[in-house]
């Protein structure tokens, strides 16, 4: 216990040290946009609180937890305070935030997905009505059908003035390149509407429900599983143009592509799809900078290039100035250190 003690003293001093790095006086201060962070609608919780099967809510004294298959997480206490994200974003130094929802998605309640997904989006869209110069919102889509996806995509990007679609890495256990979901991919690339990759209870969770290790490694291995799919399927070859996130600095995908090229360009293995290298086609996605380490994000970097890395945080799960102290520990070049904590944004959500 102690040096579990000692372990954390250690983390949280180095965490205060990129906090205390992100308050110096910087270029980019006060002109940030973090491009990914959540919200959970009250509305929202009281509802799964009625359930009693998963997805649901429960209390254990004053913590709520939301439950998903077997994965029982607790609820931050910012996680439904606006307020209380805003004052993080000023210590930080972001201006804007893209607002989404965090999972459980509407995919999961069955025939109420398509009234959950409208519930959700209009939830974030009112909140970035109240904030309109600190927010703009991401959507989440009824994915069970793909007439009530597009429908609603249609309502959230022309009616409501989301600015992207947050999509899970498996959708009810089902991967987002199978053919039902393809529809999405050709009007997000025909419309110019960025999606955001976020994990979802992971396909692999028996494998890491030991060790609370789901959202170390299940969550990140879930997006890297969801992403080459995209990639060997086929998506990102017949949509070139197709603006797709991959959230925490592409989860693990990044540091095995090369692999994964060895393995489809010289071994002739899941090459059916695609023209060129999966490495060529992770290069088109962008990636961010959800790390904790600082070397995985300059890696990132170094791989997809200056353009294609954006500032965010997952907060509440995370301190936006814990990031934007990493960022800043790069020392990159002013242009490019603007580039990732503005610029890209700017340009990838039409800001």
């Amino acid at each position: 216990m102690t040096n579990l003690k000692t372990a954390r003293r250690k983390f949280l001093a180095g965490s205060l040290a990129a906090t205390t790095m992100s308050n110096a006086p910087a270029s980019t201060r006060g002109s940030r946009i973090d491009s990914q962070s959540h919200l959970f609608s009250e509305e929202f919780l009281k509802l799964l609180e009625k359930r009693k099967t998963s997805p649901y809510v429960y209390r254990k004294g004053e913590e709520r937890y939301v439950v998903v298959g077997e994965w029982h997480r607790r609820l931050m206490p910012k996680h439904t305070d606006a307020a209380a994200k805003i004052a993080d974003m000023d210590k930080a130094g972001v201006a804007m935030t893209a607002l989404s929802i965090n999972d459980p998605g509407p995919e999961l309640f069955g025939k109420d997905s398509t009234a959950m997904a409208a519930m959700l989006n209009d939830f974030i869209a009112d909140t970035v009505r109240q904030h309109p110069k600190r927010f703009f919102g991401l959507a989440t889509l009824p994915f069970h059908s793909p007439e009530a996806m597009l429908k609603e995509f249609d309502r959230a990007i022309g009616k409501l003035g989301m600015k992207g679609i947050l999509l899970y890495s498996n959708l009810d256990g089902r991967f987002p390149d199978e053919p039902e979901y393809r529809p999405l991919y050709a009007e997000a690339e025909r419309r110019g509407v960025p999606i955001l990759l976020h994990p979802a209870l992971p396909m692999t969770y028996t494998a890491v429900s030991g060790y609370q290790m789901a959202p170390m490694l299940g969550l990140m291995f879930d997006t890297t599983i969801a992403l080459c799919r995209l990639i060997l399927s086929g998506v990102l070859d017949k949509h070139p143009d197709l603006k797709l996130v991959c959230p925490h600095v592409g989860g693990a995908l990044p540091f095995l592509i090369g692999r994964v090229d060895h393995q489809t360009m010289v071994l002739k293995r899941g090459a059916e799809n695609i023209r060129m290298a999966p490495s060529e086609y992770l290069k088109r996605v962008y990636l961010d900078t959800v790390s904790p380490i600082p070397m995985a994000i300059r890696y990132g970097i170094e791989f997809s290039g200056i353009d294609r890395m954006l500032y965010s945080s997952d907060h509440p799960w995370v301190d936006p100035s814990l990031i934007a102290g990493h960022v800043e520990s790069l020392k990159l070049p002013a242009a490019d250190e603007a580039k990732v904590f503005s610029g890209n944004a700017r340009r990838l959500f039409g800001l």
